[in-house]
């Protein structure tokens, strides 16, 4: 019994990784100046700079902008991460107890 719920589990877990590879957030800073793209695996995937909206000799600037965009985005796919891993939670429950999760957090 607990063999099968195991390897169910380690199915499930390799099915949400692979959705979350498929789903992205997006995060800016300095106004527009620098857009990062991460998936809900907290993989960064792009880093985007509108030149038009920075001076790039401003190397100190633009590196706080990147720190900035960088963690937002990686805290929005934590976010994302972690509703898709509660979801996960209540498909794995028997019927009638997929609000359990609810009840502790």
């Amino acid at each position: 019994m607990f063999g099968d719920l195991l390897g169910n589990l380690e199915e499930k877990q390799k099915e949400m990784k692979a959705k979350l590879a498929e789903m992205f957030v997006n995060a800016e800073a300095g106004d527009g100046a620098v857009k990062v793209t991460a998936n809900a695996n907290r993989e960064i995937t792009n880093i985007a700079i509108d030149t038009q909206k920075m001076d790039l000799t401003d190397a100190e600037a633009l590196e706080d902008l990147i720190l900035v965009a960088t963690n937002r985005a990686l805290e929005m796919a934590a976010e994302k991460e972690a509703a898709e891993s509660q979801n996960l939670m209540k498909d794995m429950l028997p019927p009638g107890m997929g609000n359990l999760p609810n009840m502790f957090g």
